[in-house]
């Protein structure tokens, strides 16, 4: 219970509002809704082969298959054939081309799902093949682009490169990343009675939905009404993704006039869907002998895919961050966005910063172990400053900025500088097992670059009895966003948070809300549904005041009560009275982020209202035999401001940096030589499990109100907290520092001088093993570091 005597409101660690029901399983899903007497299930055609011209598609012995009641291919869509999220480019079902293997080609719908998956193995595929483009590179020769490539530079990098006393160069690769969401991409469309259609989809973005369903339909959005309860799990991977599935159960629906149910099976869910964006960077650096970069140049290659999707904003988000938490006074980047004969590549926690963050931290590692020293020292002299040195690439200024403070309470506080040594020690004795440590920093800025999308809605309903109906435009994917926001009207109203039931996501409720994405749920929702909660109360208050007789000021809300002068009433009473007295008690609210402005033109502006920042210490050891690589321990700062929810804060945290972690170690997307993914399955894809938590986690929250008027003082905790995850990476290549040679390293900075650790992510064991040989095989130690490093 709060200080002011209501059970759940802002800052408690209330339990999320659907936990019971997870935990007994009888949280209700897309796939849990009762299925209609007459529903039909649908079955996708995928493409086996990555690139070609279909010369014929010949589906008669699917639709003469026992069960089938419908068949749908390109040419018999209504509308438009497309889900393209920012270009029309993405066609819901392949029509004369295949640009990846497993494309939608055709749609069944059967009277089961038995059925319809084995009548879509029936077709009759012909195609003139064409030589695939598989990688960034392939792509970056062939000059196959989605999108222009792109350009963002400060100063003059290449003259403060070629005049720093030290230079290194590089390359390295960088891997996708599988959403591997529990519950996969499912739709459920209904017709109505007037020929409207009510779509339940697994989605971030219903008003999306909505909107690409109406034009493949070729209706009006107000005859499509999207719905969503909950997600099991969706990372990004269902902000642009759900479009089609929903697109293709609507059409069938509408063709058939019964309801129509499209669930994909995990192995065609990884088949068809977008992963994090892979990336290929060469970079060139100069710096001092101090370790501070004069000058900067990337050049990146991210995997996109056949289409464009979200790969702009993508990239460019990648082009923000590769500062990470930096000052970078001479910097030139270049983004070629790669057009390939892949699975179209998406939105993924992070949405391309992580990308950006991994290659600085890669050049500063790299810096650090040129000049032999802690890279800890390394980052700390080139963190922005505090009053100067406090601009970004783009324009906007490091206000507030935490990271010296922060950092320097995480060092003392993981104990960073005598684990270090102890380190050194363990390695000097240890022949086969090596350990390495890292401490990384994250700067991460919140809000859409595309600065229309930050806006929100909400809708609020006080019933005469007291009790409260909350909906937003937000969508709950477990992240507790629905429970925090249900906070915040609690706190508002001064009522428990039980007496707030929280309602569906529903385009026929909000009307063009934003997706859930950019880690700014709870900002917009919040501060909407504050807004919505606020509007009421000052009706209640004025209300109470004059039927009191009091001033409108003397009105109190606490503890489930209204004080009005002497008299005091339930908060249920006073709405009954207020509904009496012909007083209403619904509400919008509407919230739009301030501050925000960007030119896309030029890169610059102030894209993001604030930033977040946190930390984190890994400790790995590694077993140099077999490549296999542990985390011991990770030791965790990071600062959601004046938390709105420790409890979920914790839980984001914790879940973030394992993703991030399994991102960079073990989760590796492989394309065999024929175009096709060979890891579409839990067998051949390996996400973190229960045994790679370490068994010491220490996460704390770093106390610090927001200096900007967010909801409550507080800071966006959902992707920020994954690039955490690039400190177990670090202590991964600290570790395999200390094999260099005859294998004889001690793991001590000032011994590793001039160590370039030749590591690839993910790194998984065969990444470290050839590492390891490499490291072993060749001399990897800088030649004359004053002459230019390595270059």
């Amino acid at each position: 219970m709060s200080e002011r005597g209501i059970r759940g409101g802002v800052g408690a660690p209330q339990f999320h509002d659907s936990a019971a029901l997870h935990v007994s399983g009888r949280a209700r899903y897309c796939d849990d809704i009762p299925e209609p007497r007459d529903l039909l299930h649908a079955a996708l055609g995928l493409s086996p082969l990555p690139r070609g011209r279909i010369r014929r598609l010949d589906l008669g012995a699917v639709r003469d298959y026992p069960g089938v009641v419908a068949v749908l291919a390109a040419e018999d869509l209504p509308g438009e054939n497309n889900f393209g999220a920012v270009l029309h480019d993405d066609p819901i079902l392949a029509g004369e081309r295949i640009d990846f293997a497993g494309q939608a080609l055709f749609a069944v719908a059967a009277e089961s799902l038995d059925a319809a998956r084995r009548a879509v193995r029936l077709a009759v595929l012909e195609v003139d093949r064409e030589p695939p483009l598989l990688s960034p590179r392939e792509a970056v020769a062939a000059e196959s682009f989605v999108l222009p490539s792109e350009r963002l530079t400060r100063g003059d990098a290449a003259a403060a490169i070629d005049a720093a006393p030290r230079r290194i160069t590089g390359s390295i690769s960088l891997g996708g990343q599988d959403h591997f969401y529990l519950e996969g991409q499912i739709a459920m469309a209904l017709p109505r009675d007037d020929g409207d259609l009510l779509i339940h989809s697994s989605t971030q973005y219903p008003a999306e939905v909505q909107q690409v369903v109406a034009h493949a339909l070729g209706r009006a959005a107000m005859e499509v009404m999207v719905e969503c309860r909950r997600m099991g799990g969706a990372f990004g991977g269902k902000e642009s993704q759900p479009a089609q599935i929903a697109c293709i159960a609507a059409i069938l629906a509408a063709q058939t006039g019964r309801p129509v149910k499209l669930r994909l099976d995990r192995d065609d869910d990884m088949l068809m869907t977008g992963k994090r964006h892979a990336f290929e960077f060469d970079y060139r650096a100069g710096f001092d002998d101090d370790g501070r970069i004069r000058g900067v140049e990337f050049e990146m290659a991210s995997l996109c895919g056949n289409s464009a999707d979200l790969s702009g904003p993508v990239n460019d988000r990648a082009m923000f961050h590769c500062d990470n938490a930096y000052f970078l006074e001479n910097l030139s980047v270049v983004s070629h966005r790669c057009r390939t004969n892949t699975v179209s590549n998406t939105a993924f926690r992070g949405f391309g910063g992580p990308q950006g963050m991994f290659a600085i931290e890669q050049v500063v590692d790299e810096i650090a172990r040129q000049l032999g020293r802690d890279p800890l020292d390394v980052r700390r002299a080139n963190f922005y400053g505090l009053g100067e040195r406090d601009t970004t690439h783009y324009g906007q200024r490091v206000e507030d900025n935490v990271l010296h403070e922060l950092c320097a309470q995480l060092e003392a506080g993981s104990d960073y500088r005598a684990r270090r040594a102890a380190i050194a020690e363990f390695n000097r004795e240890s022949p086969v097992l090596k350990r390495g440590i890292a401490l990384t920093p994250v700067k991460f800025g919140i809000s859409f670059t595309a600065t229309h999308l930050n806006q929100a809605g909400a809708l609020l309903h006080v019933y005469s009895d007291g009790s409260v109906l909350l909906n937003h435009g937000g969508t709950e994917m477990g992240q507790g966003l629905f429970t925090k926001v249900a906070q915040v009207v609690a706190e508002e109203l001064q009522i428990d948070f039980e007496r707030i039931r929280i309602s569906a996501s529903d385009t026929a409720r909000v009307p063009n809300a934003s997706a859930t994405a950019a880690s700014s749920g709870s900002d917009l929702n919040g501060k909407a549904a504050q807004a919505a909660a606020r509007t009421i109360r000052e009706r209640l208050s004025a209300f109470a005041a004059e039927r009191f007789d009091v001033a409108e000021g003397d009105v109190r809300f606490a503890a489930n009560r209204v004080h009005a002068g002497e008299a005091v009433l339930e908060f249920g009473e006073l709405a009954r009275l207020a509904h009496t007295a012909r007083v209403p008690l619904s509400a919008t609210g509407f919230y739009a982020t301030p501050k925000i402005h960007y030119d896309r033109k030029t890169f610059s502006g102030r894209p993001f209202y604030y930033y977040a920042c946190g930390a984190a210490v890994a400790e790995v050891a590694v077993d140099t035999l077999t490549g296999e690589h542990r985390l011991l321990r990770a030791d965790i700062l990071h600062d959601c401001g004046k938390s709105l929810n420790p409890a979920i804060d914790r839980g984001q945290i914790e879940g973030a940096f394992i993703q991030g972690m399994g991102w960079l170690t073990s989760e590796e997307l492989v394309w065999n030589p024929a175009g096709q993914l060979a890891t579409h399955a839990p067998s051949t894809y390996k996400i973190p499990g229960c045994a790679d938590v370490p068994a010491d986690l220490r996460v704390e929250l770093f106390d610090a109100a927001n200096r900007e008027d967010t909801i409550h003082r507080s800071r966006a905790v959902g992707e920020p907290p994954l690039m955490l995850g690039l400190s177990v990476f670090h202590a991964l290549r600290d570790a395999l520092a200390a094999c260099a040679g005859s294998g004889d390293g001690d793991g001590d900075a000032a011994s590793d001088r001039g160590i370039s650790v030749p590591l690839q992510a993910p790194a998984t064991p065969e990444a470290v093993l050839r590492a390891i040989d490499c490291l072993r095989g060749s001399d990897q130690r800088g030649g004359d570091e004053r002459g230019g490093g390595d270059d």
